[in-house]
């Protein structure tokens, strides 16, 4: 948009938008006032304030000089058919100038000096957008905090580096102004209003508070995974929990055998693809049905009121695939990653491990995907021989291409 004034001069503003179409959150660069193609102020691009006000002092004799500069451009204006369209808003008692007063403090004004516009990389969007709009969500949806199943791959990984990056704004944010909206906000959704001075020390500090991890894993989970949640958890502050959930899956598979006499296996137990594929759904199901039940109670278990927002970590590519189980990930209160493919979430947890030290994303970044919902035979202790790309039949890079295809060329299966 700046370009596009170095053609004509003048004085433009542009206002920042905030929103969200069909789960995709979006934001401009930011409020700004440009002066013949130069960026004379710009607001923050992602900011916790509810209104941000930015000024600049423009001389408008600058705006006739660099017209008449180039005046083949006002011929061209003068002749354009968009004149015919123009009106006259005439302005009662207003003026864009003063006259000089002795008394004014700003008889000295000088004009805003240009500076460079801040843009984002776009792993940077990735962490803030989708941080600034869980926070806004979390304020004003009176819950406690959130609830994340954390498997230590990319995916779920991805979702707590957003939330973490979330507490890392509030809590700047909430020590700039102590007494501000942020502060009041953040004192409330941790639950710490009685002490009106309270504003977390760290990030961590505001994670621990608010977030909930839990591992949970089957007899099918490596100790590689397990280690990775952990150790991702501790980083980040979250509070985290380990547990098993065999038994659930047991008694449910139980039921089963007593209504109807017969017992599912695993393709390499000389099962049929029916039950194999019927067995790993139930493990991905009950998770969800366990994150709902933590959601509820983990708050009451520490001393808390109120209740958490269960978050999904199912990304687009599996969405475009169709390779995820209904009613697992892929259902949740709050998704913060449907609209990122998964190599983007790689670059994404890349990009954090090097901009908050955790070393243990750029593990999990590297990693390949692995759902662990089939037995193995290497052992818990090392990475799983049941991988996501093998299963697909592609991979995650063909998958990012076919999803540029159909969303940006709008090409349909043929043309594809």
């Amino acid at each position: 948009m700046v370009s596009a004034t170095r053609k004509c001069g003048g004085v433009y503003l542009y206002a920042n938008q905030r929103g969200c179409d069909g789960g995709r959150l979006y934001y401009d660069g930011g409020a700004m006032i440009v002066c013949n193609g130069e960026v004379l102020a710009q607001a923050t691009q992602f900011s916790l304030k509810d209104v941000e006000v930015v000024t600049a002092t423009v001389d408008i004799d600058d705006v006739r000089s660099y017209r008449a500069c180039i005046p083949s451009f006002g011929s061209q204006s003068a002749h354009s058919a968009e004149k015919s369209t123009q009106s006259n808003i005439v302005c009662d008692n207003f003026t864009l100038y003063h006259d000089f007063d002795e008394t004014l403090e700003n008889n000295n004004l000088v004009p805003s000096v240009g500076r460079s516009m801040q843009v984002f990389l776009p792993v940077e969007e990735c962490l803030l957008g989708p941080a600034l709009w869980l926070w806004d969500y979390l304020r004003r949806s009176g819950a406690s905090g959130f609830f994340l199943p954390l498997s230590g791959g990319a995916d779920s990984s991805s979702v707590a580096t957003i939330v973490a990056t979330m507490c890392d704004l509030v809590t700047k944010a909430a020590q700039e102004d102590p007494y501000g909206t942020v502060a009041n906000d953040c004192r409330r959704v941790c639950s710490r209003e009685k002490d009106t001075r309270w504003v977390p020390i760290t990030p961590q500090e505001m994670c621990n508070l608010i977030f909930h991890t839990t591992f949970m894993g089957t007899s099918n989970s490596s100790e590689t995974t397990r280690s990775r949640a952990q150790r991702l958890s501790s980083a980040l502050g979250s509070y985290h929990l380990s547990i098993n959930i065999d038994v659930m899956c047991e008694a449910v598979l139980k039921v089963f055998h007593l209504a109807t006499g017969k017992m599912p296996k695993f393709a390499s137990k000389n099962g049929t693809l029916t039950e194999d594929l019927a067995l790993q759904n139930i493990q991905a199901r009950l998770r969800m049905v366990t994150s709902y039940l933590f959601g509820q109670l983990l708050p009451w278990v520490r001393g808390r009121s109120g209740f958490l927002l269960v978050l999904g970590s199912s990304n687009v590519d599996e969405s475009l695939r169709g390779y995820m189980t209904k009613y697992d990930c892929s259902s949740a209160d709050l998704n913060p990653i449907g609209a990122i493919n998964k190599e983007d979430l790689r670059q994404m947890l890349v990009f954090a491990s090097d901009k908050y030290g955790i070393p243990v994303l750029k593990e999990i970044a590297h990693a390949p995907p692995t759902a662990e919902l089939r037995p193995t035979s290497g052992g818990s202790s090392e990475e799983h021989s049941q991988k996501d790309e093998d299963e697909m039949g592609m991979t995650y890079e063909e998958l990012r291409t076919f999803g540029k295809l159909r969303k940006i060329s709008r090409c349909g299966p043929l043309s594809m």
